[in-house]
């Protein structure tokens, strides 16, 4: 098992380095900038947050940021972060959230795949999402997070990494984008945990159909 991952590690990266040689001009699809993202979506009302810390965008390395908390009239409240690369050619890639965690001080407590139903156009989709319980002390939060390209969901990693070099090769592109939703969990609620992930799910399902726009296809 480990001498299959180190080999298909060792793929990526030089697959990786074959795309980033290539001199072909990457086209810029058409997209809207998050400046002009909905503070409404379907009842949820959004905040912008204050700005990240240089550092931490110099090494998200993302080309456009959308980072708010929307709240329902029920009082749930959300965190949306959403970060497009518009190529990830130079050495700006997407990285798993996850892996910034412990120097933040949150601690992975259990990690899980969902797939969420969601209505674009009249038609139903499925946005394949990771699910992490993360904890930092008595807090607790509730995190979904998916890689989003060219109209495609992925919450692999390394699926990720494929459909990159794939559509750089077929289609000259390689813009991508992670969205992430935290929810926090209510310590007084003995099912704290499903009511955040209700409460994820339901804003994914008000969030997807606006992202287009954002995200090219």
């Amino acid at each position: 098992m480990l001498t299959r991952s180190l080999v298909l590690f060792a793929l990526f990266i030089g697959a990786t380095g074959l795309v980033a040689r290539q001199n072909r001009p990457e086209p810029s699809p058409p997209r809207t900038t998050f400046d002009r993202f909905p503070n409404e979506i379907q009842g949820w009302r959004g905040e912008s947050l204050p700005p990240l810390d240089p550092k931490i965008l110099a090494v998200l390395g993302a080309d456009d940021i959308l980072n708010r908390v929307y709240m329902s009239a029920d009082r749930a409240t959300v965190g949306l972060y959403i970060g497009f690369y518009n190529s990830q050619r130079q050495g700006d890639s997407i990285h798993s959230p996850m892996n910034c965690l412990p120097g933040a001080g949150w601690e992975p407590m259990s990690r899980s795949a969902m797939s969420l139903p969601v209505t674009v156009g009249g038609r139903t989709e499925t946005v394949d999402a990771n699910r992490y319980v993360i904890q930092k002390g008595l807090n607790r939060q509730l995190v979904l997070y998916w890689y989003q390209s060219h109209g495609r969901t992925v919450a692999s990693e390394y699926r990720s990494k494929f459909f990159l070099i794939r559509d750089a090769v077929q289609l000259n592109r390689t813009d991508a984008a992670l969205v992430r939703i935290v929810v926090p969990i209510d310590p007084k609620l003995d099912d704290g945990e499903l009511v955040a992930e209700r409460q994820a799910s339901a804003f994914v399902k008000s969030l997807f159909p606006v992202l287009p726009e954002y995200l090219p296809s």
